[in-house]
């Protein structure tokens, strides 16, 4: 998914403000396609069997650090409020990625900075807001399965703002997933409705397929990780004054600390920086698999630790929307195949 979401955007791939550079891509590319000789001359597989199962251990550890966050946030909004838990998680998260901009600090000139922050709040601070807003009114599962759909819409965005042809597959995928969303709305969790939670979900997704395409056009020659860092650290410091405005008058009990500091620390520095590394180790295209299987775990620790229901209206609605996204993706490798095909190479 991640995958089909770079080619949209020019290759830069975003997930909860994960972003990853073209140019990082066709490196890694490059590496991965480079293939490995034994000293006589022969071909052998680059990876041992047992790096494979790590590589894939990885990815599902990947998924289901990415799949808690959902979970984090449904425990400790009703305690924070979505501003307070937003700007805590935005903290550690930079605070984490810090040491790339540090490194990479001489590629981000001041008079870049605007258009950074102004991107970054719509890849970052603002649906990550509407998903702890979410997070207070319908189970975990519900933002999981939301956040899928940035996929289609970063199609939809291409096509209204830069014009470019979205193809069959991909508007298929996209009304697939769109009504999806309706069968989602539609549902009920202990006699109250979720539709408002779906709808800010979704929204949320939304600002994602924009913020790619708009990073395509401005922010596409900054380092990946760099990048990530500043849009959360511009995040927090913007934040903070309504964070101490509507900072809780209660204390917060332990568990809902213990939650935003995993959000903040675990599943908004930690992970990136994990993802960062697989890409390295596997190429874009393979670790683009983790983004299939976060709402499955989105949906199972909501069920095995907070005891959400598993409806049918989630069971519809995700199948419609992932089943959607899975076949719009085969419209893109058949392109990739073709273009590849049309490169000038010694096998064509």
């Amino acid at each position: 998914m991640l995958n089909e979401f770079a080619r949209i955007a020019g290759g830069m791939m975003f997930m909860q403000g994960h972003i990853v550079s073209p140019e990082t891509a066709r490196l890694l590319a490059q590496v991965d396609r480079s293939p490995s000789r034994k000293p006589g001359g022969g071909r052998h597989v680059p990876m041992l069997r047992n790096s494979e199962v790590r590589v894939y251990a990885t990815l599902v550890a990947l998924a289901a650090i990415w799949g808690g966050s959902f979970l984090f946030q449904r425990v400790a909004a009703k305690d924070f409020g979505p501003v307070p838990l937003v700007e805590v998680r935005l903290a550690l998260g930079a605070a984490i990625l810090l040491p790339f901009l540090v490194r990479e600090r001489a590629r981000f000139p001041f008079s870049r900075w605007l258009s950074i922050v102004a991107i970054g709040a719509l890849n970052t601070t603002l649906p990550f807001l509407l998903f702890a807003w979410g997070a207070e009114r319908a189970p975990a599962g519900i933002g999981a399965i939301a956040n899928s759909l940035a996929v289609p819409f970063a199609a939809l965005a291409a096509f209204a703002l830069f014009g470019e042809r979205i193809g069959a597959r991909r508007a298929t995928a996209l009304l697939s997933g769109l009504v999806g969303v309706a069968v989602l709305a539609s549902g009920h969790v202990a006699g109250s409705s979720i539709g408002a939670a779906v709808a800010a979900g979704t929204l949320a997704a939304l600002m994602y397929g924009i913020s790619a395409n708009l990073t395509k056009r401005y922010l596409s020659d900054l380092p990946s990780a760099a990048l990530a860092a500043i849009t959360l650290l511009s995040g927090a410091i913007a934040l903070a004054p309504f964070a101490v405005a509507s900072w809780p008058s209660t204390p917060v009990p332990p568990h809902s600390w213990a939650s935003v500091v995993a959000l903040g620390v675990l599943c908004t520095g930690l992970a990136y920086a994990l993802y960062f590394r697989l890409i390295q180790r596997i190429g874009a295209p393979r670790s683009a698999m983790v983004t299939y299987i976060v709402p499955v775990f989105g949906v199972a620790w909501g069920w095995l630790f907070l005891g959400e229901p598993l409806t049918i209206s989630m069971a519809v609605g995700g199948a419609l929307i992932l089943g959607g996204m899975i076949f719009g993706q085969r419209e893109a490798r058949s392109k990739a195949k073709l273009e590849k095909c049309h490169a000038p190479c010694a096998t064509c």
